[in-house]
């Protein structure tokens, strides 16, 4: 039943990455912990494959729709990847116990769904200014040099409490690389894809994986990706963010609790 249960959930962990680009790892780490009943860093090395595989496959309808911005990603992505996999290698440091790294995983999910709440009513302010400075063909405002760095912190988080960062990459999108907030969820995609495969080979000599669970747990979870992916046609990111914010809330609260 636990098994059903959770690969239903992953069902629920694909469509939220497909439809909004993050969310990922923050519903894989708790499901892969309290229903199927991994240990906290096994949890997070496994949701770091899950979620990169989804979030490839979940890249490809948005792709075809014109959503993938790969100048951006191009800068975004090596940082990103070199910060995952230092992230992961930290937490083989003797004073990083699981009960530390799950802490901070909740903390991370707290701030997470208060950004999400936050960025969900300002992103339509920010989305009329980037089309105002279109329509007067005006170039929209980048910071390359912040991309890369963003790129670094959030890849080191994910490496670190296996978190995507996909409520940090899609804002940071949108106001350093001034690009669409539709086209900031495909591109997000794509760089979670990368920098997930480094945060997981810093976990490898770390955990022992069960390989079936993983493929099978992936499998359900990329099923998800093409049905939220394809619900962006009808269904605005910005309209479920916040709902999505404050349901992330209770969870980590959930976790803060029981860790």
């Amino acid at each position: 039943m636990t098994w059903i249960i959770g690969h239903l959930l992953a069902v629920c962990i694909g469509i939220s990455l497909g439809l909004i680009g993050g969310g990922g790892s923050i519903l894989a780490v708790p499901i892969l912990i309290y229903v199927i009943g991994l240990s906290p860093k096994t949890a997070i090395s496994m949701s770091l494959v899950v979620v990169g595989v989804v979030s490839l496959l979940g890249t490809i309808p948005h792709w075809l729709q014109q959503n993938v911005n790969l100048k951006i990603a191009i800068i975004f992505t090596p940082a990103a990847m070199i910060g995952a996999y230092l992230g992961a290698r930290l937490s083989s440091l003797p004073f990083i116990t699981e009960t530390f790294q799950l802490i901070c995983f909740g903390a991370v999910m707290l701030v997470a769904s208060l950004l999400m709440i936050r960025n969900s009513s300002r992103n339509q302010d920010e989305q009329k200014q980037i089309a105002t400075s279109q329509d007067q063909n005006q170039p929209p405002q980048r910071h390359w040099f912040a991309i890369p760095l963003e790129g670094l912190s959030v890849g080191g988080l994910t490496g670190f409490v296996g978190v995507g960062g996909g409520f940090a990459i899609i804002p940071a999108l949108v106001l350093l690389g001034g690009i669409p907030m539709k086209e900031a969820v495909g591109t997000s995609l794509l760089i979670i894809a990368f920098k997930s495969v480094t945060g997981f080979l810093g976990y490898l000599n770390q955990v022992e994986i069960d390989w079936g669970l993983m493929i099978s747990f992936t499998l359900a979870a990329g099923g998800g990706a093409f049905v939220g992916a394809y619900l962006t046609r009808w269904i605005e990111a910005k309209k479920l963010q916040k709902g999505f914010g404050y349901f992330v809330l209770v969870v980590a609260v959930f976790v803060l609790i029981r860790r």
